[in-house]
């Protein structure tokens, strides 16, 4: 059996900042939300995938919503979760093995260190390979500095580009009302910030917030119950590279230049034919180095390309609109937001971004063509999902 598979329902949860609610009570919110929007019901649903959340994840998130899935996945690789989740859902509807997948996330990532019941540091734990980094005070976010450093070193790419990044989500976020913040920011306020670690200042770093989303796949013969206009999985990759820092080969190189090259050959397209791109953006140095490992640009220059005299990454203007919802950088960032990217990939192929921050191509119609990159870990995994619409 080999079917098509399309994402027929997509929702946010109440996102940026949710005092009130449970990281459970989000899941349910976003979960009902995508089942309202593709207009199915949850009897439908036969597979889930859910990772984040319980002892037994995707069991007790599963339960809380009261589904007995006969497929389940609890892939949990970072960020870059929901992409590679959805790949492997893709393959379970094409091979027949499920009917309707539902993925869901949510979180109170902000809520909980604002109430105490956590603190704002990220811990993997000191155990495995992680020993050797750990003891030396090597955090996630010193690991994507130095791979900055790095980047910065052999190719020349600055500071004021990399700021650039985070001044153009902040222009896309602008346009966007569910965003967390929408003031506009220059490369000089970038630069101006506290400095988090050298060389990111707190504006090259993603927010902290609450919130939610869920993302429905169901296989072809569905597509005409469903009230939206499908958007097809047109091609996936996966791939992981490393999780010392000593084992990762060039610190210039993320795991998406393997994904994106198996999810574009999948699809049969090419990087230039994309409409625009929403890539996991933790930092504004992963945003950069993944256009050039996606194929946007060539190794090296991802610097010029997204300068913000350029203007590229915009959604007004732009040539490639990236991170069209403002990003991590700037809309939300609950934790592992790669399921985040796949909402607003699916709202924009579908012409339900609003009239603001719409993307239209040169001709002024809808895109037809999007990919959503997720990045794991301090650049360990990485999830390239390409989507078409009708």
């Amino acid at each position: 059996m080999s079917r098509k598979v399309a994402i027929v329902g997509v929702a946010l949860s109440d996102c940026g900042r949710v005092d009130d609610v449970t990281p459970y009570a989000l899941h349910a919110q976003a979960a009902r939300r995508a089942l309202a929007d593709a207009g199915l019901g949850r009897e439908v649903v036969d597979g889930f995938a859910s990772a984040g959340l319980g002892t037994l994840a995707p069991a007790e998130v599963a339960e809380y919503l009261g589904l007995r899935p006969t497929w389940v996945d609890s892939t949990s690789v970072g960020g870059s979760t929901w992409e590679v989740m959805a790949a492997h859902a893709a393959d379970a509807i094409a091979a027949g093995h499920a009917n309707a997948v539902l993925l869901v996330y949510g979180s109170t990532a902000r809520a909980d260190v604002k109430a105490g019941r956590r603190t704002g540091n990220l811990s993997f734990g000191a155990r495995g390979p992680l020993q050797f980094e750990v003891p030396y005070g090597h955090t996630l976010i010193a690991k994507y500095a130095m791979a900055a450093r790095r980047h910065m070193h052999q190719y020349g790419t600055t500071i004021e580009q990399l700021a650039s990044v985070a001044v153009q989500a902040r222009a896309n976020a602008a346009l966007n009302p569910e965003a967390m913040f929408r003031t506009p920011i220059t490369v000089d306020e970038v630069l101006d910030g506290p400095m988090i670690a050298d060389p990111f200042t707190k504006l090259h770093c993603c927010l902290r917030s609450d919130g939610g989303a869920a993302v429905l796949l169901a296989a072809e013969e569905y597509v005409q119950d469903c009230r939206t206009r499908p958007v097809w999985i047109l091609g996936t990759g996966e791939h992981v590279s490393h999780v010392s820092m000593s084992e990762w080969a060039d610190f210039t190189v993320s795991p998406a230049a393997v994904s994106g090259r198996i999810a574009f050959e999948r699809a049969g397209v090419r990087p230039e034919e994309i409409d625009f791109a929403e890539i996991y953006d933790a930092f504004t140095y992963m945003t950069l180095v993944t256009l050039e490992d996606l194929g946007f640009c060539g190794k090296g220059e991802g610097g010029p390309f997204v300068e913000a005299a350029k203007g590229r990454l915009k959604v007004a203007g732009g040539e490639l609109p990236v991170n069209t919802d403002g990003g991590g950088l700037s809309a939300q960032h609950p934790g592992m937001r790669g399921l985040f990217l796949l909402v607003e990939a699916v709202r924009q192929l579908r012409g339900e971004a609003g009239e603001a921050r719409q993307v239209r191509t040169g001709d002024g119609r809808l895109p037809r063509l999007a990919v959503a990159s997720g990045t794991g870990g301090w650049f360990c995994s990485s999830g390239t999902v390409v989507l078409g619409s009708d």
